[in-house]
Formats: C-alpha cells, structure tokens, sequence
C-alpha cells in the first residue's frame, strides 16, 4: 500500500524591491551638469570664448602700448579715455559672442537631435530642465569668464604699466570690474539657453542673439541724438558694457543699474522660454 505524501508549496522568495527614485532638482542638476560636459562642443566652445577674451584684449593692451611709446597719436575718444581695464577686457566683446553660441546649442542642440524627447520624458513637469540648463551654463560662463577677465587683466596691466592707462588690482573698481565682466558673460550665456528654449532653432536662436548684440546697437546710431542717449543705454549689450566699466561716461547707466537692466532682459527671455516650454509639445 502506497501513501501520498503531502507537500507543502513553498512560498517564492520575495523580490528585491527596486529603490524608488525620484525626480528631484538635485538630481537634474547633475544629469544636465553630466549632459554638458559630455559634448565636445561644450570643450571647444568654452576653449575658443577663453582665447578671445585673452588673445584681443592682450592685442588691444600692445597696440595701446606700442602708439604711446612711438609718439603715435591716439585716435577717437575710447583710446584717450582707455584704461588698463577697458583694455585688456576688449576681448569680451568676442567672448560673448562664443559664450552666447553655446548656450543657444545647450537648449537648441537636443530639439535638432531628437534627445529633448527623452529628457521631458524623465522630467514630466518640464521647467526643471530649463531651470536646471540655465543654472549650469550660467555658472560653466560664470568660472570662465571670471578667469579670462582677471588673466587678461593681470597680462594688459603689465604691458601698460607706466604709461597714462596704468591701473593696478588695488584700484578703485577694478575688482568690481572683473567680477561684473564674468557676471556680464553669464548672463549671456543664460539669454543663449533661453532664446534656444524659445525658437527651438540653432540658426534661429543664433540669429537673434547675434542681431541684439552686434546689429540693434549698430540701429540706434541711426535715431536723432537725443533717442540715442535714452533708448541705447537700455539695450543688453550696452547695459553690460556698463556694468565692467570702470568709469561711467555721462549717458550710460551706473554698474549696478546695468545689472538690473541686463538681468531683466534675461528674466525676459526665460519667460518667454517657460511659457513655450510648458504650453508646446516638444
């Protein structure tokens, strides 16, 4: 006679439960920071926007020094007026320009491959992402333009020294005027990212930020006097001119008002960048 014997299933060992992750600013942060510093272009870019403003402003500073000590005379009313600061930080005006380029890419770049796709879909609620490219860029541009203004700054002043244009760091503003120039290069950076979040277009971003910078100041020149003085101050390339100026001509706006003004036009920007982002597909 057989006997069954009664088994007793046994209970499947219970699963490992995945860690629950969750989409956290920190965490944004760090994937847009890893983003970043993954492209190629970011390196080349940021590598080109440092040699401008060393490379002209050490330009600027020579010939500076080479007309003086030839006897040669100074032309226009900038060179009579230079300083060792406005000098050695004329490379800025081809800096931005660099710095403004990469922004638009770090916003444009991933609607052109495809990826924003990809990252709106890990980040549902979107405006972290903006609000996260603008913060990395905005202190990538920061760093590198604090560093290229006091090198630039440290190698013009000696090349002027002893002569009229002569400053030295422990010169009233000169400090403040280095820090505003990588704050000014910041900002730029920020309007890039966010005109490129707005159009969605490389060309496009590329475009506007290069016909506010270089061709509506170029405009103005064209309205009578009097609107000149009152509308070109307010533009964003004039306004962050004041803001590293050591000294203040009489139609320009104080260091602090141009930061004010700058700053507005890039939370403007950022507004504008928001609203589409929230309210179009991607």
């Amino acid at each position: 006679m057989s006997t069954a014997t009664a088994t007793t299933p046994q209970s499947a060992p219970a699963r490992a439960e995945r860690p629950a992750y969750k989409v956290t600013a920190a965490r944004v942060l760090r994937s847009e920071w890893a983003k970043f510093w993954s492209l190629r272009s970011s390196w080349i870019t940021l590598t080109l926007a440092l040699v401008f403003v060393l490379f002209f402003g050490l330009i600027r500073a020579w010939r500076y020094k080479v007309n003086i000590t030839g006897g040669h005379p100074m032309h226009g009313p900038e060179m009579m007026s230079a300083n060792a600061v406005s000098l050695s930080l004329f490379g800025l005006n081809f800096g931005q320009l660099a710095v403004g380029v990469l922004g638009v890419l770090v916003a444009a770049g991933e609607y052109s491959t495809g990826m924003i796709r990809s990252t709106l879909a890990a980040v549902p609620r979107r405006l972290p992402v903006l609000w996260s490219k603008a913060v990395v860029f905005g202190a990538v541009a920061l760093g590198v333009g604090v560093v290229g203004a006091f090198v630039a700054f440290g190698f013009g002043s000696h090349i002027v020294s002893g002569t009229r244009a002569a400053v030295t760091f422990s010169g009233a503003g000169v400090l403040r005027s280095l820090v505003m120039a990588g704050v000014y290069l910041a900002l730029i950076g920020v309007c890039g990212v966010a005109l490129g979040a707005l159009l969605r277009s490389v060309a496009g971003g590329i475009a506007v930020l290069f016909g506010t910078l270089l061709l509506v100041p170029g405009l103005t020149e064209l309205l009578p006097t009097s609107w000149q003085n009152n509308v070109s101050q307010y533009l964003p390339s004039h306004a962050g001119d004041s803001m590293y100026a050591l000294h203040q001509d009489a139609h320009t706006l104080s260091p602090g008002m141009g930061l004010l003004v700058l700053a507005l036009w890039t939370a403007l920007a950022l507004a504008g960048a928001a609203y589409r982002l929230k309210r179009a597909d991607a």
